[in-house]
This record gives structure tokens, sequence and C-alpha cells, in this order.
């Protein structure tokens, strides 16, 4: 096609009848799909009030609980890294005692 048939005063969209009323039928397409949506959130929202409503809300325990005594455990005693520790010294027992400094400091080898 040479270049002197095209007519630079000519837009490079048409802006006839069909061009319009395509525009037009997506415009209202989408404005139909956005009204479906929003119908349906609704509905979705209406439901889900409604089954809220008619619920029984939680029962009460038809046994009474027995309150149990909060039992402290040592993992590391359950796994078996450390012996189980009494958890009161014996009556006859002396307290641990700190081992004596030799008097030297850091990690100088003898």
């Amino acid at each position: 096609m040479p270049e002197d048939e095209l007519d630079p005063a000519e837009p490079a969209y048409s802006s006839g009848r069909a061009e319009v009323m395509k525009r037009l039928q997506i415009g209202l397409v989408g404005l139909g799909a956005m009204l479906l949506m929003v119908a349906l959130a609704n509905v979705v929202m209406d439901r889900a009030k409604e089954s809220d409503a008619t619920t029984v809300p939680e029962a009460a325990a038809t046994v009474e609980a027995k309150p149990s005594t909060p039992t402290v455990a040592d993992p590391l005693v359950d796994v078996g890294v450390v012996p189980e520790m009494p958890a009161a010294p014996a009556a006859g027992a002396a307290p641990p005692t700190k081992p004596a400094r030799t008097g030297t400091t850091g990690n100088a080898a003898p």
C-alpha cells in the first residue's frame, strides 16, 4: 500500500456508530457483572446471618469437669537427658558448695 493513499487528516480509530455501540455493550456488560457480584455477596451474607441466628450456642457440659492439679513437668527429665531431682532438698542434706578456685585465671596452660 503506497503512502500517498493514507489520508493524514483521518484519525487512526473509527468513531462510527458500530464502535460506539461496541463500547456501550462492553460497559453495560461490565456494569451488569458488578451488579451480579454485589447481589451474590449480599445473598451469602444474609444466609450467614440467618445461620448464625438459628445455631445453638455452645452447650454447657453435662458432666462437671474435675479440677486437675497442674503438674510441672520437666521436659529434659521426660526424655531422659538429666536425672530427676527432688523438689526440696532432704532434711539432713548439706547445701551444694562451689569448687575452690585455684588462683589461675583464663585459659593459661599449666
